[in-house]
């Protein structure tokens, strides 16, 4: 005879446990579906919890949730570009933007509802969210180049950066990622390279740090391949100068 099935023990969860899945189970929805079409109660049902326990963790509802929601996802991209810093500055980046770049590709429509704006959930919260992973970046980058206290052109030129890449990312979404993500990310850390190299034909301290991130590079490395690929074109305009 076979006994019947002994039902599964449930766990009760702590307050920061159950506030953490209900985090995490909003962040998953809102990952692929604008702000505006996710509510309360999908949010409930895809956690296993009724309405009224979800707005016991968050009174102010589905805003206040969104936010939180945020927040999480914020400290995840804040994380892609810390990085060690040792090794090819060209190799780091690299890493960094391809935890970014799958950050992007697992949270595609939250991401483009995100920083295109419009959303009914965007606030000056919510901006100033997106704004403080901005920066968080931008120091990461600028702490890899060196710049202990970067000058104004320097920094404009990594914000600068900063702002192609969520452009490339939200085209890329755009465009149904037709470029292969590693194609894309190779494609950005040479744009910063070569920003970076125009800049420094205006100022000191940027020539410096190019200067510093080429010492870093190995032989037949990410910088020798994109060398090779615009001495040709520099020669073939020699005559124009």
């Amino acid at each position: 005879m076979t006994s019947a099935a002994t039902p599964r023990a449930y766990r009760r969860l702590s307050v920061e446990e159950r506030r953490a899945q209900l985090i995490d189970t909003a962040l998953n929805l809102f990952a692929h579906r604008v702000p505006e079409d996710v509510s309360l109660d999908d949010v409930a049902e895809a956690a296993g919890v009724s309405r009224p326990l979800v707005y016991r963790y968050f009174p102010g509802g589905k805003q206040q949730l969104y936010e939180a929601a945020l927040r999480s996802a914020a400290d995840v991209l804040e994380n892609c570009f810390a990085e060690p810093e040792e090794g090819p500055l060209t190799e780091r980046l690299a890493r960094a933007l391809t935890r970014y770049l799958t950050f992007v590709d697992e949270h595609d429509a939250g991401f483009s509802a995100l920083l295109q704006g419009g959303s009914v959930a965007e606030t000056s919260r919510t901006t100033a969210i997106v704004d403080e992973v901005r920066r968080a970046a931008a120091e990461h980058i600028l702490s890899h180049l060196g710049a202990r206290e970067p000058g104004r052109q320097l920094r404009m030129t990594v914000r600068m950066w900063i702002t192609a890449v969520e452009g490339a990312s939200l085209i890329w979404l755009d465009e149904d990622k037709s470029v292969p993500r590693d194609e894309l990310c190779d494609w950005m850390v040479e744009n910063l390279m070569l920003m970076l190299a125009v800049t420094a034909g205006r100022d000191r301290q940027t020539a410096d740090v190019v200067r510093y991130a080429l010492s870093l590079e190995v032989e037949d490395g990410r910088m020798s391949h994109l060398a090779g690929r615009l001495l040709p074109l520099v020669t073939g305009a020699a005559h124009l100068v």
